[in-house]
């Protein structure tokens, strides 16, 4: 029989349901924000604490709860491992083979000042690179390449995190606004048009507030022409696609043109660019150059401009539907339809699915794997060498993946044992006040999962049935979820996993870094959070 969820503990009220409910969260923000702990051990910890929740406060059977946290590491170690593993031996095969420093050298050429390769690496080709696959591809790649440019470990990190932010909503072919849809049955269309009213305002203003955050107003002094351009080139192109052809290219189009944008406006004002505003000890000089000729430039990014094929390749739907035919949906066992998920969560009691996708072939980490194999083919490695590579990843990943595999445990637990949801339901109980807490939930979402996706998954029908309890537009309620949780991205364990396991950081910076992206995590989210009540009560926006 189907163990149904109760989201309120020991007849308790809502308020005191929550408080219980989140003491996985604060275990987190203690041992990372507080104590300075590291990701792994804040990691287990947590899952610790929300087996005790799910068993002795929800009741949830044993097994199931046993079943629920392995499904979430399965889904830690596939496919989002998958990716980080490529993605870091793709950039170790470049390093290799000297071709890192040639791409150095090349960047350095078309701009020594590492703000502007900051905002060409992180920024433009990091949402290119969440358009076509997502699932932590660009914030492992991205954080790779700054580190072989120069950047410390914490600070490659922290700006890889904060650029991601603008892109999450729409990334991997648009797959969060179309899980969304799919689960709340809301347009699609006007879906994505209201996700971009709610993105666009944050990507024009994000290389700023990247470039303020990480060097200061003196730093921005010097490049506030590219951050406006480029800025201004995602934003408007990221409204528009939204609006007027759908969530699928929207990151790709609008990445691209930022791409152009910059590089344009980088050439333009070539001799008024300086390195005068950079951190003493965080980046080291970039700025010589070799001779190197065009043949050579081209072969060293030829992994890179592999990857792009790749990524592009494996985005594109016929040929995606072709190597899906190779995917295994597994029903997770003890776990697939075994939990009701009840009312008010949802309109009426349901099965809660666990299918484990094996996606061996349609996974984006298979496209940086296919990038990779190429690239040490093409750039002739030697069998032995590239088994050295990967060995070398594979130690690198050790700690990483406990962190990945162990905080997506206790996400998935927290959502099978109904935790989240109680979470999700006070929220819900902020009345007038829900526009701006609906963005807020979907930031703890993505926060707990890693995911927009999930996130969107996990609150999309809670958002439209309080919606339109309290007589809100339940697109732009829906909306606000998924550029909320955008929000949240830069602070999930395994995002923060991700960047460490890319740059090869510290433990001690890991917690450093899971400090300084939260303050800038709450701030966006609220910035979210305004424009919903801004929409709702000033505008008096309705999508429907």
């Amino acid at each position: 029989m189907p163990w149904p969820q109760d989201y309120l503990l020991y007849h308790l009220g809502l308020g005191w349901s929550a408080a219980l409910a989140a003491l996985p969260i604060f275990t987190l923000l203690l041992l990372l924000g507080v104590l300075r702990k590291p990701s792994w051990m804040a990691g287990l910890s947590g899952l610790a604490v929300t087996f005790v929740l799910a068993i002795g406060g929800y009741h949830m059977p044993a097994l199931q709860a046993v079943s629920a946290a392995a499904h979430g590491a399965a889904f830690g170690l596939f496919p989002i491992s998958w990716i980080i593993f490529w993605a870091i031996a793709l950039f170790r095969i470049t390093e290799s083979t000297g071709k890192f420093e040639i791409i150095k050298d090349s960047v350095s050429r078309l701009t020594p000042d590492l703000r502007l390769q900051a905002l060409l690496i992180a920024f433009a080709f990091g949402a290119f690179l969440e358009g076509a696959a997502g699932f932590g591809a660009p914030v492992a790649i991205a954080a790779t390449m700054l580190t072989g440019l120069g950047f410390s470990a914490f600070t490659a990190a922290a700006i890889c995190l904060l650029a991601n932010t603008g892109p999450v909503a729409f990334g991997s072919i648009g797959i969060p606004v179309v899980t969304l849809a799919g689960i709340t049955g809301l347009p699609l269309d006007k879906l994505s048009g209201a996700v971009g009213s709610f993105c666009a305002p944050v990507s024009f203003i994000l290389p700023a507030y990247l470039i303020l955050s990480m060097w200061g107003r003196a730093g921005f002094a010097g490049v506030w022409l590219p951050c406006l351009v480029g800025g201004a080139a995602f934003a408007s192109v990221q409204w528009s696609v939204s609006h007027y052809i759908g969530p699928q290219l929207t990151d790709i189009l609008a990445s691209l043109t930022a791409i152009a944008a910059l590089v344009a406006v980088i050439r333009f004002r070539r001799s008024e660019q300086d390195n005068s505003y950079l951190h003493p000890g965080d980046i080291t000089d970039t700025t010589t150059t070799n001779g190197y000729t065009a043949g050579q430039i081209f072969v060293a990014w030829m992994p890179y401009g592999l990857l792009v094929l790749c990524v592009l390749l494996w985005g594109y739907q016929p040929f995606q539907r072709l190597l899906n035919r190779g995917s295994i949906l597994i029903p997770w066992p003890y776990l697939h339809n075994m939990v009701l998920r009840m009312p008010p969560l949802v309109a009426k009691a349901a099965p809660y699915p666990a299918i484990f996708n094996l996606n061996w072939f349609s996974a984006s980490g298979t496209s940086c794997m296919t990038a990779t194999i190429l690239s040490a083919l093409l750039l002739r490695v030697r069998p032995m060498e590239f088994l050295r590579i990967l060995v070398s990843v594979v130690r690198t990943l050790a700690l990483p993946t406990v962190t990945v595999t162990s905080v997506l445990a206790m996400a998935f637990l927290m959502n099978y044992c109904g935790a989240t949801a109680t979470l999700g339901l006070a929220f819900a109980a902020t009345g007038v006040l829900f526009p701006f807490f609906s963005a807020l939930l979907g930031w703890l979402g993505v926060f707990l999962t890693g995911s927009d996706t999930s996130a969107n998954a996990l609150f999309g029908s809670l958002q439209e049935v309080t919606a339109n309890r309290l007589g809100l537009d339940a697109v732009l309620m829906a909306a606000a979820n998924s550029a909320g949780g955008v929000m949240g991205k830069m602070i999930s364990l395994q995002t923060i996993a991700v960047a460490a396991a890319a740059t090869n950081m510290s433990l001690h910076d890991q917690s450093k870094l899971f400090r300084f992206t939260l303050r800038h995590s709450v701030l966006l989210a609220g910035v979210i959070g305004l424009l919903a009540v801004v929409y709702v009560y000033v505008f008096h926006v309705r999508w429907l």
